[in-house]
């Protein structure tokens, strides 16, 4: 009964949350589907809860209620829907983030009133990968694009010279015999830089078990994101220099995101044998193991 009374004091709460903040939940997924650097938004909510679904073991549903707690996290999430409404001095983008980190905020309270803070601390890593579905302001969405230009220009200007091409870079100009190349926003593959270091960090959770390995592997996707793009131009332009034109205006171009992030992908997933090969057996399966024989 009371395991019923719980699950429906869930459900409930979690409907409330939709009625309170359809409009955010909207706007925002307007927002990711029109605008590449929010594409990211609609893989979290589902990965969040297939990661808590194979998680679902911790979720000890036994444990004890925190009313306390999570009443106060629900009051806080409604200050912060109400400031970000009626606050004065904020942008729309603003606005919109403030909203989502309330629902997001909402959303762990309801977690914690009905099954207590010890559940969601043992679902630590897909609970706070819901704070994803929040949309980062237009200026700081602008500065990581400006910086992943910057970089791409740079790893891009490594491997021409490595190549053995002359290349000068002035910021995001890249000039190479008989080619200049501006490293354009477009160019800056936010969307899937971000995919590759959210992919990176869900295969972390679940594959390895040391917090630095964890650390290490998705601190290595970021520049990788990076080097990602430079590889990209440098293989556009050396196409379009060496063998045919219309690659510098092609599908590869324009459509060929998905070879180069698979490509990155391929050297995380071996960067994560790497490490999952230097760590200690699991004692559980030591104990499964020994208790077979």
């Amino acid at each position: 009964m009371q395991r019923r009374l719980r699950n429906l004091t869930f459900f409930l709460l979690m409907v409330v949350s939709l009625a309170l903040w359809w409009r955010p939940l909207g706007g925002t997924f307007r927002l990711a589907f029109g605008n590449d650097a929010y594409t990211h938004i609609l893989l979290i909510l589902p990965m969040s809860c297939a990661l808590i679904y194979v998680d679902r073991d911790r979720l000890r549903i036994s444990s004890k209620q925190d009313f306390i707690t999570g009443s106060a996290m629900l009051v806080g999430a409604l200050l912060i829907a109400a400031f970000s409404k009626w606050g004065s001095g904020l942008t729309s983008d603003i606005r919109l983030s403030l909203s989502m980190l309330g629902l997001v905020t909402w959303w762990i309270g309801v977690l914690i009133f009905c099954f207590g803070a010890r559940a969601v601390r043992s679902l630590l890593f897909p609970v706070g990968f819901l704070l994803l579905i929040v949309p980062l302001p237009e200026s700081t969405v602008t500065w990581i694009i400006e910086f992943l230009q910057q970089q791409s220009a740079i790893a891009a200007r490594i491997m021409f010279r490595a190549a053995g091409v002359p290349v000068t870079q002035d910021g995001i100009m890249l000039s190479i015999p008989g080619l200049d190349i501006e490293v354009a926003r477009e160019c800056s593959s936010i969307r899937s830089s971000l995919i590759l270091v959210i992919t990176t960090m869900v295969l972390a959770h679940l594959l390895l078990r040391s917090l630095w390995r964890k650390i290490l592997l998705v601190a290595i996707a970021i520049p990788l994101s990076f080097v990602k793009n430079g590889f990209r131009i440098f293989v556009i332009s050396e196409l379009g220099r060496r063998v045919d034109p219309s690659f510098f205006d092609g599908r590869l171009h324009h459509q060929g995101g998905i070879v180069f992030l698979t490509i990155a992908l391929g050297a995380v997933v071996a960067l994560l044998w790497v490490l999952r090969r230097t760590e200690a057996p699991n004692p559980k399966n030591l104990v499964l193991s020994t208790a077979r024989e």
